[in-house]
């Protein structure tokens, strides 16, 4: 997925995934369930981040981001630093 955005720095372009009402073992949350994980893919990195690349799939800090909306594309910024993880 291309993005318009190039992230300066230690940024990152990601578009949020929605988070699944299903656990592992097969029993689904109900809405009002605790928060749950933010999980996203990265499409843009900027010139500073070491740890992952495009195509990762993380786990962010929910307040910690900036949403954009670029061409009807919904995307968020998020430092490195605000990387929780990646997925597998």
């Amino acid at each position: 997925m291309s993005t318009p955005l190039q992230p300066l720095g230690d940024y990152v372009v990601a578009t949020a995934e929605e988070a699944s009402t299903k656990t592992a073992s097969g029993l689904y949350l109900p809405d009002n369930a605790a928060e749950k994980p933010k999980t996203a893919k990265i499409v843009a990195i900027g010139k500073d981040v070491k740890q992952v690349k495009a195509g990762d799939r993380i786990v962010y800090k929910s307040y910690s981001t900036t949403e954009v909306k670029v061409n009807n594309d919904e995307y968020i910024l998020v430092k490195e630093e605000d990387i929780l993880a990646t997925v597998k």
